[in-house]
């Protein structure tokens, strides 16, 4: 098991930047990929941004240039640098791991962005 706890999100103004942060606890040892998802009302859970234990990143279209995902050192938290923030990037955000096939999800942040 992994257990999943995020922290990092709140209200901010258009243009601004937010920083998450996810921990993971439990079978650490496990996971290849990390990643943040994200969901707004009324629509599905997207993809936000995923890496790889070996450090690869992959990112949705609409935050290529504005938002940057990486690891610590301890493998174990994956941070979500957001900038230049815009009000469509209001969602609850998901921190999410994949261990030996199996997907972890954490309670989710919520990101408000005003315009």
């Amino acid at each position: 098991q992994v257990r999943l706890v995020e922290s990092g999100g709140g209200l901010v103004q258009a243009g601004g930047s937010l920083r998450l942060s996810c921990s993971a606890s439990g079978m650490t040892f496990s996971i290849n990929t990390m990643g943040w998802y994200r969901q707004a009302p009324g629509k599905q859970r997207e993809l936000v941004a995923g890496i790889t234990s070996g450090g690869s990143t992959n990112y949705a279209d609409s935050v290529k240039g504005r938002f940057t995902i990486s690891r610590g050192n301890a493998k174990n938290t994956v941070y979500l640098q957001m900038n230049s923030l815009k009000p469509e990037d209001t969602a609850i955000y998901y921190c999410n791991a994949v261990a030996y096939g199996a997907d972890y999800w954490g309670q989710g942040t919520q990101v408000t962005v005003s315009s």
